[in-house]
């Protein structure tokens, strides 16, 4: 969880699921800067090291956390292989 949607891409738009490959890339790039950076290097740690999923989450948001389980679209942003 985080103070922001999850990870936007070099529109500031939200990316609802994204790859480990793709994440590295937007780091390179400076689209993703600053305290988003080790939150996105620990997620893709997570996954290419057998988690099947990671989410980036808005804390400030309400119920965030059942949005993400029990709805198709989800929230935040998804990270998997």
């Amino acid at each position: 969880m985080t103070n922001v949607e999850g990870v936007y891409d070099d529109q500031k738009k939200l990316i609802s699921e994204i790859k480990p490959f793709d994440l590295e890339n937007l780091i390179k790039w400076k689209v993703v800067q600053g305290g988003m950076i080790p939150k996105i290097e620990n997620c893709v740690d997570a996954v290419q090291n057998g988690v099947r999923g990671v989410v980036i989450l808005d804390g400030r948001k309400p119920h965030s956390v059942l949005h993400e389980i029990f709805s198709d679209k989800g929230s935040g942003t998804l990270i998997r292989e």
